[in-house]
């Protein structure tokens, strides 16, 4: 088993492995590399009849997808509660600690409510937003009505997407691995623009703090 593969995961444990995974990407620091998005929408695939050589109940991935992204948020909002600022300075991953100032830099510039919903839809951010929240003292009835909202936009749409494209496109198993790859470049676009961004930002201030000829004259 790959844990990486979405299509490996649901192979290995269905549903229920869905809750699992998305609890550990949502709400432990450690599932940050975790496929969320490309789980998602393989497992709406293979809802469809004939689709791979698994077949998963739609109902049943529809209330795990919901249920670990949810619950997995909230833990991750408590844990932050409890030390998340500590767990993120303790953590040597780049990768991590870069989504950690994306997430930060999502809540001061959209606000609490927006920036919660957002970061569901980027990966290794929504992953570190949620005890980032909780470290900041985000309240607990505004995270928790946002981070809902979010999470089950997140979760449905992306299974009945991959539910509607298995259902019009015969034999879509055939192209399983593409679409996955899709995907997950798809996913990554935000977090490549958030980073584009961000650079960009710091050279601005840097151009901006840096004194002109003139003014040291």
């Amino acid at each position: 088993m790959n844990v990486l593969d979405a299509s490996s995961l649901l192979t290995a444990f269905g549903a229920l492995g869905i809750a699992f995974i998305l609890f550990a990407e949502t709400g432990l620091l450690v599932g940050f590399f975790l496929p969320g998005d490309s789980l998602l929408f393989t497992a709406g695939l293979l809802c469809v009849s004939g689709s791979g050589d698994v077949h998963l109940s739609l109902p049943q991935v529809l209330v795990a997808a919901v249920a670990g992204a949810l619950i997995g948020a909230q833990t991750g909002y408590w844990i932050g509660r409890r030390g998340g600022r500590a767990l993120l300075a303790r953590s040597r991953s780049r990768r991590l600690q870069e989504g950690a100032e994306r997430a930060e830099e999502l809540l001061s510039r959209y606000g609490h409510a927006k920036a919660v919903v957002l970061a569901r839809f980027v990966p290794v951010v929504r992953t570190v937003l949620n005890p980032l929240a909780g470290a900041l003292d985000v309240p607990v009835r505004t995270f928790t009505v946002w981070q809902v909202a979010g999470g089950t936009v997140w979760t449905v749409g992306l299974v009945l997407g991959g539910y509607a494209l298995g259902s019009s496109v015969p034999n879509v198993d055939r192209y399983l691995l593409p679409l996955v790859a899709l995907i997950v470049i798809v996913s990554l676009v935000p977090l490549a623009l958030e980073l584009l961004r961000g650079r960009k930002n710091r050279r601005r201030a840097a151009a901006a703090a840096t004194p002109s000829a003139g003014d040291t004259l």
